[in-house]
């Protein structure tokens, strides 16, 4: 393990790193305080750096595992790997074998949702409560053109790794109240050349659309999954202006679990956490047993 000395660190992030060895490639993780385990799963482009608040909030009564996946933020960005769901998931669960976790509360954004709920419908007596932001773990056709124009081949993947343009613009696209100039850097700190956004690619190229695409049923067998969770306790927080994630998907996620607690912030954008946290913290320590 080692401490992080990157220029944000101080105030932003100021956690002992540790890696995890995925096949002689290491696999980055916060593992912050002690209690019972809090898994966060990040998405694209994002890493653990977005649960960054939540783990100054809660570690002093719970212990926060916040992974880097493969090829996103501090872990190792191999250009040689096969990055798609199946493999991310199965990192996942080798993380919390290693870890010797044994019952865990879970929360999930973007990918970290479609990860997060296919390991939680693989082992729901592991899981105690979950807390999904906007994110996905179904089939679902929607997919703004913006980001569907970004899957063709060659021109994904020059504009994603040579011109950067996903990790970028999410950085205003994804938040309505906007970045500090301190926060945008650490979002971006990881993705700062052609060979360390191959992940961000990769996943764009990994959505699983349609019967062609290679996470497409597996995909599917998460979503049948979903039926074993319904009776955890869930609380769903939603930005409402998100530009990918919208209130579509929002619904879709009362029709699958209509007894959870679910509240949409109409302010809120896709990086909820950095629009809404002041009003989030509290939900999310009355939803796990804390004072807020």
């Amino acid at each position: 393990m080692v401490t992080l000395c990157h220029e944000f660190q101080s105030d932003l992030y100021p956690f002992t790193s540790h890696y995890l060895d995925i096949n002689g490639f290491k696999m980055h993780y916060i593992d912050e305080g002690s209690g019972p385990p809090f898994l966060m799963l990040h998405g694209n482009p994002t890493w653990s750096f977005f649960y960054r608040n939540i783990i100054k909030e809660i570690s002093s009564t719970h212990r926060c595992i916040a992974p880097d996946h493969l090829g996103c933020g501090l872990s190792d960005k191999p250009q040689n790997y096969q990055y798609n769901l199946q493999n991310h998931l199965d990192n996942i669960i080798y993380l919390i074998e290693q870890l010797n976790i044994t019952k865990f509360n879970l929360i999930v954004h973007d990918w970290g949702g479609t990860i997060g709920m296919g390991l939680a419908g693989l082992y729901p007596d592991k899981i105690n409560k979950i807390i999904v932001l906007n994110s996905t773990a179904f089939v679902d056709p929607d997919i703004p053109k913006r980001i569907n124009i970004l899957r063709l081949p060659l021109l994904g993947e020059i504009a994603i790794r040579k011109f950067n343009v996903f990790a970028r613009y999410a950085t205003f696209m994804a938040t309505e109240k906007g970045l500090s100039e301190t926060v945008l850097r650490g979002f971006l700190f990881p993705y700062d050349n052609y060979h360390n956004r191959i992940a961000i690619h990769r996943f764009v190229k990994d959505i699983p659309m349609t019967k062609r695409d290679s996470s497409f049923s597996l995909l599917q067998e998460i979503e049948r999954r979903l039926s074993l969770l319904k009776d955890k306790q869930m609380l769903i927080l939603w930005g409402a202006k998100d530009f990918c994630f919208n209130v579509h998907f929002y619904n879709r996620w009362k029709a699958f679990f209509p007894d959870a607690k679910y509240y949409l912030f109409e302010n809120g954008g896709h990086y909820l956490l950095e629009d809404e946290m002041d009003k989030i913290m509290p939900l999310i320590k009355a939803h796990i047993g804390l004072d807020s």
